[in-house]
């Protein structure tokens, strides 16, 4: 495996889901939802770095282009990802509807 090149650090599943705890009913902690509400708060996070580090760019107070660029390929990179598992959940949601019980 190469070596990870220095202050990059890679973007996963993982980063946007947080590893839920099982948890038990009668908790009341939402499991699924609390899990989802965290990747779409940390998608947003890193949307709205992208969006400071361009303007910032933009305006000439941020002079490290390749930085700001790789922010907003993380940026693009971590909402790619997210519709992809949108589009899965749904579509196995669809399939779990169309199942004859």
């Amino acid at each position: 495996m190469p070596a990870p090149i220095s202050g990059i650090s890679p973007v996963g599943l993982g980063d946007l889901v947080a590893p839920a705890a099982p948890a038990s009913p009668a908790s009341g902690a939402g499991g699924f939802g609390s899990a989802l509400m965290e990747s779409v708060d940390k998608l947003d996070a890193l949307q709205k770095s992208a969006d400071g580090q361009a303007q910032a760019l933009a305006t000439g107070k941020a002079t490290d282009v390749s930085s700001v660029a790789m922010e907003v390929e993380r940026a693009s990179l971590a909402l790619q990802l997210a519709s992809q598992v949108r589009t899965k959940l749904v579509d196995a949601y669809q399939e779990i509807f169309r199942m004859q019980v």
